[in-house]
């Protein structure tokens, strides 16, 4: 049976070309990953701040490097794309921001990302979020970005409005962590806001 619609992104609207390097304008840059990321990428993971809001932990730089090798083949999969946020100056490693749960055929992607005890407090994570969704809606050409995070994370939440994610719900008891079932605060952006 036909579809009535096409989709909204081809297969291959990713993989056909490399993973792009994005620069914010203001400092950061948002890069694919590099194996040579993987200690800041360990050490990151054994900040406590990491373990309250994060399911996942980090147990040796190889475990590390084996996440960064999954996050380089992701791009030609399509499924998920993942980028450093770097300090546009250095190279140092402020946080991730990615595209999970890529539905090119519906145009549609949840954002993620997190930030190393460095960055906190100084806009990384809006301004790397502002920059992935600019790239996604305007240049790509998704329809709808996604954002969950635990309602009890009030920082997660004020980066999303910052990055002009408006909240459109509440999950209830959609996500477990080590502390129990949190529920979540789902926000959106679309082509156009």
């Amino acid at each position: 049976m036909p579809y009535l619609t096409r989709p909204v992104l081809p297969a291959g609207t990713l993989s056909r070309t490399p993973q792009p390097t994005l620069p914010t304008g203001d400092g950061l840059l948002l890069r694919p990953w590099r194996t040579g990321d993987a200690p800041a990428v360990h050490a990151a993971f054994q900040d406590p701040v990491m373990h309250q809001w994060h399911i996942r932990a980090a147990d040796s730089e190889e475990e590390v490097r084996g996440w960064i090798t999954e996050w380089q083949q992701a791009w030609e999969r399509e499924r998920d794309a993942q980028w450093a946020v770097a300090d546009a100056a250095d190279d140092r490693l402020l946080g991730r921001v990615a595209l999970r749960q890529v539905l090119l055929g519906d145009g549609v992607a949840e954002v993620a990302y997190w930030t190393t005890a460095i960055a906190r407090g100084r806009g990384v994570a809006a301004r790397a979020t502002r920059t992935l969704a600019h790239w996604a809606l305007d240049e790509t050409g998704f329809q709808r970005l996604e954002l969950s995070h635990a309602v009890a994370n009030e920082a997660s939440c004020r980066v999303a409005h910052k990055a002009g994610f408006a909240l459109e719900g509440t999950k209830r008891r959609a996500l477990l962590h080590p502390d129990g079932w949190h529920d979540m605060h789902l926000h959106a952006r679309v082509r156009g806001d």
